[in-house]
């Protein structure tokens, strides 16, 4: 596969996953703002900003709904929903030849409906409508790819970028979580949840849509340790960081047995390292340790895969290349 193909597929991908990362946690956020107790309105939103990497474009000014707006509609502004939506139409529209026509008209579509005349009229009525809109808009678009995309190298580095997208976001808003959660959790004056805290753990549970699911694994009974556990350390529920760097394994053997170049050791063994670090740790080690450090060092590795993604599959010499 020609490596600006690959870059695209890749970028299409994370694009996509970006934006249904803010959305949710925008429509969390809002959905809130209707609970006056506990914590203040300014650090959930403080919170938000950090957990989309506090962009340099990004300043909360104590204003909601301008807030949201920004969020949704700012075209300039690399955190927003559309600037996100417009990125990966526009890797889709180089590599068309490689993608579905249903993948297309998913993804096209969505990109008409953000900028359109309604959905400025919609934000006025309901913003939840909005954002509601756009993850609808982002299912179908996940759901025609799994159901009309063949599964060779192209479908591969879609999941690469899917997966290595959230799993980084999921270590980030762990980490924007941690001092407040989780290292409260491990004082022994803290043994019993606030009731100030159980909005914010569901909060957490939700922006990464993982409530229901957390309740099927350990009842309706929320704690920050079960929490991270189920965030880091669970092996079945897609959103857990555990889950998507075992796809992202998954992605590179698969690349390799449909003809593509061979990983060097140095992405293997980054990959394996961190999925052996997910896979043997028990969340109490994790707990009694320093948390922040831990996802602090998931979010570095994660980086580091990325880096040495691009240096073998994009950015690669013609000499490596021909050896390849």
């Amino acid at each position: 596969m020609l490596s600006r193909v690959a870059d695209s597929l890749y970028w299409m991908s994370r694009y996509v996953e970006r934006a249904e990362n803010t959305a949710r946690m925008l429509d969390v956020t809002m959905s809130m703002m209707i609970d006056t107790g506990g914590i203040a309105p300014d650090t959930r939103w403080l919170r938000l900003v950090h957990a989309l990497g506090r962009p340099t474009e990004l300043e909360w000014n104590g204003n909601a709904d301008a807030m949201a707006h920004r969020l949704i509609f700012e075209a300039f502004n690399r955190s927003s929903i559309t600037n996100c939506i417009d990125s990966a139409r526009e890797n889709a529209r180089q590599v068309r030849e490689e993608i579905s026509s249903e993948q297309w008209q998913r993804l096209n579509r969505l990109y008409h409906q953000i900028h359109s005349l309604e959905a400025q009229q919609l934000f006025e009525v309901n913003i939840s409508d909005v954002l509601t809109m756009v993850l609808d808009g982002i299912y179908l678009f996940d759901g025609v790819s799994d159901g009309t995309m063949i599964r060779r190298q192209g479908c591969q580095f879609m999941r690469l970028g899917r997966y290595l997208e959230r799993a980084y976001a999921t270590a980030t808003i762990l980490e924007v979580h941690q001092k407040e959660l989780f290292d409260s959790y491990m004082d022994e004056a803290a043994n019993e949840l606030s009731i100030s805290n159980q909005p914010e753990l569901v909060g957490l549970l939700r922006s990464c849509t993982s409530f229901e699911a957390y309740c099927h694994v350990y009842t309706a009974e929320i704690t920050p340790g079960r929490v991270l556990e189920f965030l880091l350390l669970n092996s079945e529920f897609p959103h857990s960081i555990h889950y998507c760097i075992d796809g992202i394994r998954s992605a590179i053997e698969a690349v390799q047995l449909t003809g593509g170049r061979q990983a060097p050791e140095q992405l293997t063994a980054g990959i394996g390292r961190l999925h052996a670090m997910l896979g043997y740790s028990t969340i109490e080690e994790i707990l009694r340790g320093d948390t922040l450090n831990f996802l602090n060092s998931i979010r570095k590795q994660c980086l580091q895969i990325h880096e040495l993604i691009y240096r073998n599959y994009v950015h690669y010499s013609i000499q490596s290349a021909l050896a390849g």
